[in-house]
């Protein structure tokens, strides 16, 4: 059995990181979606809130998993006996970074291979950052993330709008 991590912030989860997921989890017997604490990166939504909302939008694809880490990847894949890093790739933008952190997965674990898949065109653009200021300026995000995080963050702007 083929077990891929794929490990990212999701904060939130977009459309483009879901197509990744679905397809990884036709490509593998189990795919573990692992939310990780980035010290660099300030999240606008805590980790069990992220959870949660994947959660509900994974419903129904019975091979992921969605779990939580704090620390190194390798580590994570070694604990859960994965073989493969899946990384989403929008744009040339991004290869230079996924690359030089595939390579060094690599050093760490030498039995850690990493995949790049592409989300479709319709997805590409996305980007957690620019769907947060959206949603959180009252814009539409129907289309651009699943059902649950547009439920979320539309409760959100109703709650801190007056009236």
């Amino acid at each position: 059995m083929t077990t891929a991590i794929y490990p990212g912030s999701f904060d939130p989860i977009t459309n483009g990181h879901f197509d990744v997921l679905s397809r990884a989890s036709k490509l593998f017997d189990k795919v573990i979606l692992v939310v990780l604490s980035n010290s660099g990166k300030k999240s606008c939504l805590p980790t069990e809130t992220r959870i949660k909302l994947i959660k509900e939008s994974v419903e129904g694809i019975e091979n992921v998993e969605v779990d939580s880490y704090n620390g190194l990847t390798v580590e994570y894949a070694r604990a859960r006996n994965a073989k493969v890093l899946i990384r989403g790739l929008r744009a040339i933008s991004d290869f230079e970074y996924e690359m030089q952190l595939a390579q060094l997965n690599k050093n760490l674990d030498p039995n850690l291979d990493t995949i790049f898949l592409v989300p479709r065109v319709e997805n590409n653009f996305l980007s957690s950052s620019i769907v947060k200021e959206i949603a959180l300026l009252g814009g539409d995000i129907s289309g651009i993330v699943p059902e649950p995080v547009k439920k979320y963050f539309e409760d959100i702007v109703k709650s801190n709008k007056p009236g």
